[in-house]
């Protein structure tokens, strides 16, 4: 689940969402529209998907999933190709958003996706109908080694007094929430009113220790070392290493959230047939090495892992750990709209308390 703002870095295919508009003809007219996480793809990629191809891609970026799903459920701007995360996928699934992979015109998706990736998208693409996988990660800690000093290994830490001010927490409800219940050996997806309260009760009491509630900005904070501590996820925390060698990322014990982003094709695409084309092309081994080197998220393409070069990155425990060297590990759900709505109103009592 990509976390990053949007930066629109991509002048040679970020157009306006008049473009997107433009491009829904109800025909296959030699053009993609592309909606993805800000900063989720090597822009050359793109480059050499049109130079092969002939295709012209429409690029535009969101922020969260929250922000994505009313934009593709309205209609308004006809998107081929999209990139959600598991839980989202589910509840589009559910909301007869998405339509049917013809697999056929995915050989590479097919043929280097990992087993274990089309076996963990069961859980919110049941028969791997909707969803290929693009990027796969852990959320955990990630802390500097000569500013904390006690040992890192549960969520607890992030409620040490010693810290305060010098603690990052996600901006976001279901991590946030995530951490809160996890540490109270609760499931992340639990839809109980009393284990909720619990959670929320504990996310206000963190509150005083609290530096800030952020997305991208944890990464930039704890390289420059304005933190001591912070919520991040895996393939941040790669790249915080690259410039801060004092950094490191823990899985606690108490366990967290693997999450995957997958390629969808909404149900009203009006390029079906390209969209299979780019979605294929980010599955070649070549093509998704490019892009794990520029976005430093773990890949689910195996032959692009054979690829790597850096036998260290190749065999990271952060890139790629062994997950059954870890307990509690969850995939989030969708829970439903009810759900949804206790969650984001208990959330509100966080940030407003």
């Amino acid at each position: 689940m990509k976390k990053i703002s949007v930066l629109l870095l991509f002048t040679l295919t970020a157009l306006s969402l008049a473009a997107c508009g433009n491009a829904s003809s109800g025909k296959d007219n030699g053009e993609v529209v592309v909606y993805n996480w800000g900063e989720y793809i090597d822009p050359d990629t793109i480059d050499m998907f049109e130079e092969e191809t002939g295709i012209r891609v429409i690029y535009d970026e969101f922020e969260t999933n929250e922000i994505m799903y009313p934009r593709v459920e309205a209609g308004a701007s006809a998107y081929d190709v999209v990139c959600p995360s598991d839980y989202m996928i589910q509840k589009m699934i559910q909301n007869d958003l998405l339509a049917e992979l013809n697999y056929d015109n995915l050989p590479n998706a097919r043929e280097n996706i990992g087993a274990q990736y089309w076996e963990q998208s069961t859980q919110f693409d049941p028969g791997n109908k909707y969803a290929v996988p693009y990027c796969w990660g852990t959320v955990g800690i990630l802390y500097n080694k000569t500013m904390v000093d006690d040992p890192v290994d549960s969520w607890s830490i992030l409620w040490n007094e010693k810290y305060a001010d010098n603690i990052l927490m996600q901006d976001s409800v279901r991590d946030a929430f995530m951490v809160a219940l996890k540490l109270s050996g609760c499931s992340m997806n639990s839809v109980d009113e009393q284990e909720l309260q619990a959670a929320r009760d504990l996310l206000i009491s963190q509150k005083p220790l609290i530096q800030a509630y952020v997305i991208d900005q944890v990464r930039d904070k704890m390289i420059g070392n304005e933190a001591a501590i912070g919520v991040i996820y895996s393939g941040e925390a790669i790249y915080t290493q690259r410039e801060n060698p004092d950094l490191e990322y823990v899985i606690p014990k108490e366990g967290t959230n693997v999450w995957i982003d997958s390629w969808v094709i909404p149900k009203n695409a009006p390029n079906r047939e390209n969209a299979e084309k780019f979605i294929d092309f980010m599955c070649r081994a070549d093509i998704a090495l490019l892009n794990f080197e520029y976005i430093t998220y773990s890949t689910p393409n195996d032959a692009a892992r054979e690829l790597i070069e850096d036998e260290d990155i190749r065999t990271s425990p952060i890139a790629f750990p062994d997950l059954n060297a870890y307990d509690h590990l969850e995939t989030y759900s969708y829970l439903g709209e009810e759900a949804d709505a206790v969650y984001n109103e208990l959330w509100k009592e966080v940030k407003s308390n």
